[in-house]
């Protein structure tokens, strides 16, 4: 539902702080330096499992990174992402001011100024399809994404994707005429996506980073939805992904307060693309999609996604964690093995696999194939 209120002019609003703090969160997990999938204070190791795992904090490098932010910056985005009326997918791709073309074009030169700072790193794109007629698209509609990608320089086959959706509506969804500006829905969203871009163009990264903002969102997720099946054609090797929605709205819909340190995840539950085979490991280990804990506490703990190792063999370490247990909270090191056997109930625990390498960057945690007798 659209929230229309609309930023004021003097200061940074509290939502400019807001947003700040969500730029925080999706940075975090993308370039600080390595620290455990959650993290367990020490001595709280599973019994005869290993030793407890301990966390590290923030490198220099990522608080150096943080200290750029600029809210000021995130506020006039906002801003001026509302000043095009409404954003509706459905309204005009041809006026100068008005509409999904003109804000379109707006983002569009946004990312260009900001790739001109990569030395040559960052590409940006119009990615552009026509969506046929469905219920929530009464004509064919062209709709267009603006992709900006900065180009990894050691494992540029794996892709690491931020994304905020450019359009907007009001209560009637097939309404493109009204005025909807959208401050919160979602142009707070794409305002994180260009302050993520802008800080991290100038700088290289091992992995690919791309910085969308993607269109048809309130219509049934057409844009965002093309944009992963090109991925996925093209063969792209997604380790991770963040969409940006409703950062940092000023109250809740029955009219509380946020609390301005706290940014929710939402993660699906079983994974929609797995296999019939995928499903029967995870049943015969009883485990469960670990996905949210992946992310999330590779947020919360400040992990190093872009810069990890896939998981994958090499220098392995098991994680394990009670199952009443939020958090990982016991490491296993198993070496550079392809297979391992381990002397656990796996009825007692929740177990999966992470990558590491010389230089103790971890990745995410995986869940593992299991061979159960």
């Amino acid at each position: 539902m659209e929230n229309n209120e609309v930023l004021g002019r003097k200061g940074p609003s509290r939502r400019a702080f807001l947003s700040a703090s969500a730029v925080t969160a999706v940075a975090a997990p993308i370039v600080s330096h390595a620290a455990p999938a959650g993290a367990a204070p020490a001595g709280a190791a599973v019994a005869g499992t290993g030793s407890a795992l301990t966390g590290r904090g923030p490198s220099g490098d990522l608080r150096a990174l943080l200290r750029q932010v600029d809210p000021a910056r995130i506020q006039a985005t906002v801003l001026r992402l509302t000043q095009f009326g409404t954003r509706h997918t459905a309204s005009s791709q041809t006026d100068p001011v008005r509409g999904i073309g003109a804000a379109t074009a707006w983002v569009f030169e946004q990312m260009q100024a900001i790739a001109a700072t990569s030395s040559g790193h960052m590409t940006v794109q119009k990615q552009t399809f026509v969506q046929p007629v469905s219920n929530r698209i009464p004509v064919p509609t062209t709709i267009t994404n603006v992709i900006a990608t900065l180009q990894g320089t050691a494992s540029p086959q794996r892709f690491y994707v931020v994304t905020g959706h450019l359009d907007s509506r009001v209560t009637d969804v097939l309404d493109f005429t009204s005025d909807a500006p959208g401050a919160d829905d979602d142009a707070s969203g794409v305002a994180v996506v260009l302050e993520l871009a802008r800080i991290f163009a100038t700088r290289q990264f091992p992995g690919t980073l791309v910085f969308a903002t993607v269109a048809g969102e309130e219509q049934g997720l057409y844009g965002s939805t093309f944009m992963a099946q090109q991925m996925a054609a093209a063969g792209n090797d997604v380790q991770g992904m963040f969409s940006n929605d409703i950062v940092g709205a000023s109250q809740a819909w029955d009219g509380t307060k946020p609390d301005p340190f706290t940014v929710r995840l939402f993660v699906e539950g079983i994974p929609t693309a797995v296999t019939s085979s995928q499903i029967s490991i995870m049943q015969a280990a009883g485990g469960e999609n670990d996905g949210a804990r992946r992310l999330c506490r590779h947020q919360h703990h400040h992990a190093h996604l872009e810069r990890q190792p896939r998981a994958q063999p090499g220098q392995v370490r098991g994680v394990i964690r009670e199952t009443t247990s939020p958090d990982w909270t016991d490491v296993i090191n198993v070496g550079s093995v392809t297979t391992v056997t381990l002397d656990i109930a796996k009825d007692n625990v929740q177990f999966g696999l992470r990558a590491v390498d010389s230089a103790g960057n971890r990745s995410p945690v995986a869940f593992p194939g299991v061979v159960t007798s």
